[in-house]
């Protein structure tokens, strides 16, 4: 019988450590031609917005899709899982906190394939919601033991940053400037709102790694074009999906930095098709756009420990 989760189920029963893994396997079946992924489609009403995304992990038996809606105030999060064998309705989850940590895994997947095994600091623009599974996702994968974080909002960046020392056990300061929390950082995180580029190729050091992960529309940058100048490997979740909403993608093929042959699908890199570092000091970007195979491989994980544990509310299906 199919059943319901909450929020707060899902937060008590998903780490971030299962959360890379499950992320991992899902982009290796991907490489092995065992996932089946359609990029998120948006239906654009008057006054909000509907967005959904399906795939299937054949490897794990399941498939499953995610349909949220964005109006004001705020947006609303559900995820359907089946059973790939026979069609069954397995469970519903709300998937809120579930987005936010499968987006924090995917980070820490590009991260595990493409940073020096050496990073040990990260800095990150941005300092919502999405920004503390980011920080907790590169901490899983490398030894990180500093963090400086920027956002626009001095008292945010300062909470932030007092609220991630306490629960990382690592030093986490705020930094005054974009620019300040981007040099000298091993990895860097770009996880905003912005419209308009905040992160420039000027102030990378030779080594770093990049995950982007706050615009996923074409009229959204996060990125100068000089970031792709800087790049030798450049990686998506979904080169289809990237086709339709990487903006920052779009702008630098038009200004000739970049071309689609030099952007790779992080299954490759996965599977070992393409390497996710040739060199220390190479410049390496993953731009995560944020897809339904993710969701479907942390839902599962979801699942199976909620069956096991007996936890969930039972549906009439």
């Amino acid at each position: 019988m199919a059943f319901f989760l909450t929020e707060a189920q899902v937060n008590s029963l998903l780490t971030m450590p299962e959360a890379v893994d499950a992320v991992e396997r899902a982009f290796a079946a991907q490489g092995q031609a065992e996932v089946l992924n359609n990029p998120r489609q948006r239906l654009y009403l008057p006054d909000g917005v509907f967005h959904i995304m399906a795939a299937a992990v054949l490897s794990e038996g399941v498939f499953g899709f995610k349909a949220y809606a964005s109006f004001a105030p705020k947006t609303r999060f559900l995820f359907f899982l089946y059973d790939a064998d026979n069609g069954n309705l397995l469970c519903v989850i709300e998937a809120d906190r579930l987005g936010q940590i499968r987006t924090g895994a995917a980070s820490g997947v590009a991260t595990r394939y493409m940073a020096r095994h050496d990073a040990r600091t990260l800095g990150i623009l941005g300092a919502g919601w999405q920004a503390e599974t980011q920080v907790e996702a590169v901490c899983t994968v490398r030894p990180i033991a500093r963090v400086k974080v920027y956002s626009r909002h001095p008292e945010r960046r300062e909470q932030f940053a007092e609220r991630m020392s306490a629960r990382l056990g690592i030093s986490v300061v705020p930094a005054d400037t974009a620019e300040e929390a981007v040099r000298g950082s091993a990895v860097v995180v770009c996880a905003t709102t912005a419209r308009e580029p905040i992160l420039f190729g000027e102030w990378l050091d030779d080594g770093t790694h990049i995950n982007a992960i706050g615009a996923n529309a074409v009229s959204r940058r996060e990125m100068d074009v000089s970031v792709f100048a800087r790049c030798r490997t450049v990686a998506v979740d979904d080169r289809e999906q990237a086709k339709i909403e990487s903006g920052e993608i779009l702008t630098a093929i038009e200004s000739r930095k970049l071309n689609w042959r030099q952007v790779y699908e992080l299954a490759d890199i996965v599977v070992g098709r393409v390497p996710g570092r040739i060199d220390p000091a190479e410049v390496t970007l993953f731009k995560s756009l944020g897809v339904a195979l993710e969701d479907v491989a942390v839902a599962h994980v979801v699942y199976r420990k909620a069956l096991a544990q007996g936890i969930g509310q039972s549906l009439p299906f």
